[in-house]
């Protein structure tokens, strides 16, 4: 129903509010025009409704980061994505290629000399997964990996690739995948942002956006700002700027968001269709609900020494990282959705044996820490892991020591969350150029994800602009085989 606002003469107009485009919309015509856009504001009052309501006599979250029923019974809940940006290279971590080894230094089939890995792989586990030494921690935990070897995107520069990652399309400004999981399942804790992003790069914003959803469902930014990163080693709490007001106390600060908000309540009764209100309406709620639950959730200092070793917190080498993945599993065990933890750089054009080691060195214990971590805790099983950047690299070298961009067929793995341990899917061609078995595109990997959540690809959709939306536009295949 597209609520209306009707004015009974011009004296209670005048006293009551100013006339506006949208009034004369409402009012002309028997209101037809409001009617249009009202579809074009997708459904705008039901969500109206919900805006006024935090939680319910018990406690329980009622608004719109309510806990959702899925379109189908599922066994991930959760997702972790550790999201390695600027291209790994697959050819040198999940991706075994023995004829780029026996053809090291020929030309390659779009020129330039062939370049092996500098870093001998090994099968793991009784799967027999190969993985080179590179990550040989995360090894440890082969049966648990899903390889998806024959990946692939439209996008062979960084920015257009990464946005493609996370929204699906390059070109426009669309909703992250953790918006949309927010969107389709809603948030367990209601004291918590639904969707976190760890240390995300500056000026990727439209990594973890809303972009049309509305804002409550979009990402919370924490660890890094345009000044540099906040996760320090000297650090054992790690904090989001501005969480607490310099000047009142929780009481207080109640007081003024309670008249702000009835403020802002009334504007929404004059006129109905403004979801910057309603936006503002929402996240200033959970800004308040955040300011003793985030921090003590973020809080280290209470982590047993065994739990700070095994992420390696404490060594200068794996500090940052550690701790960044130590905190993206106290965040899914208190209910947050979607958590994701950016790491990198990985874009080695030159340097690739030095720097890629290097990168690895400092993510490769914590990522091994985090999966054990989760099995321990029986989180695994229904969360779902995802490790990958945005392409891969290529087969011939760049310079003396590099390679190239690659976004014809590069890996990317899962872990938990009901996909297939120990397995493979797809390949790429011997030398590792393009994919060429059973190819993965962006859009088949999305609906996979969503698939995995008990997510509908196609169902889960938001009316924009005259339109129904989804994160997979009009693509997207399941990959039923990788499901367990």
């Amino acid at each position: 129903m597209i609520r209306q606002t009707h004015l009974s003469s011009s004296k209670e107009a005048g006293e009551s509010q100013r006339f506006s485009r949208r009034h004369m919309l409402t009012n002309t015509s028997a209101g037809f025009g409001m009617l249009a856009l009202g579809g074009l504001c997708g459904g705008f009052s039901e969500r109206l409704a919900l805006a006024d309501e935090v939680a319910d006599s018990n406690g329980n979250l009622t608004g719109p980061l309510a806990p959702r029923t899925p379109h189908f019974s599922s066994q991930a809940k959760r997702v972790i994505f550790l999201c390695m940006s600027g291209g790994p290279s697959h050819l040198d971590t999940f991706d075994y290629k023995p004829q780029l080894e026996r053809d090291h230094g020929k030309t390659g089939k779009y020129g330039g000399k062939l370049l092996k890995s500098p870093w001998q792989f090994r099968q793991h586990g009784q799967s027999g997964l190969w993985v080179s030494d590179l990550f040989s921690n995360t090894a440890k935990f082969a049966d648990d990996l899903c390889l998806i070897r024959s990946m692939q995107c439209d996008q062979p520069v960084h920015p257009g690739a990464m946005t493609q990652m996370h929204t699906g399309t390059a070109q426009f400004i669309r909703p992250s995948i953790g918006a949309w999981t927010l969107y389709g399942l809603g948030t367990e804790n209601q004291n918590l942002p639904g969707f976190v992003s760890l240390s995300p790069p500056p000026s990727s914003s439209r990594n973890y956006g809303s972009a049309f959803l509305p804002a409550i469902y979009g990402g919370t930014k924490v660890g890094r700002s345009e000044r540099g990163n906040r996760f320090g080693r000297d650090r054992e709490d790690v904090s989001i700027p501005d969480i607490k007001h310099r000047s009142l106390n929780q009481s207080q600060q109640r007081k003024q968001l309670n008249f702000i908000q009835d403020l802002n309540r009334e504007k929404l009764k004059r006129e109905a269709f403004q979801p910057e209100v309603e936006g503002l309406i929402e996240s200033y709620e959970l800004a308040f609900r955040m300011q003793s639950a985030m921090p003590e959730v973020m809080d280290l200092s209470n982590e047993t020494q065994a739990t700070r070793q095994m992420y390696g917190v404490d060594d200068p080498t794996t500090a940052t990282f550690g701790k960044q993945c130590l905190l993206a599993r106290k965040f899914v065990e208190t209910g947050v959705r979607f958590v994701e933890v950016t790491h990198g750089n990985w874009d080695q054009h030159v340097n690739l044996k030095a720097d890629h080691q290097a990168r690895a060195d400092a993510c490769d214990k914590p990522i091994a820490a985090l999966l054990k971590d989760l099995k321990q805790r029986d989180l695994l099983d229904d969360t779902l892991v995802i490790w990958g950047g945005e392409f891969g690299r290529t087969p011939a070298a760049q310079g003396a020591d590099g390679r190239n961009h690659n976004n014809r067929g590069y890996t990317i793995w899962m872990a938990g969350g009901g996909v297939k341990g120990g397995f493979n899917y797809g390949a790429t061609d011997e030398h590792g150029y393009e994919a060429v078995d059973s190819p993965c595109h962006i859009h088949d990997w999305h609906a996979t994800v969503l698939h995995l959540l008990g997510l509908d690809h196609q169902k889960l959709t938001y009316r924009y602009a005259g339109r129904d939306f989804r994160l997979t536009d009009v693509h997207g295949n399941v990959l039923h085989e990788i499901i367990a």
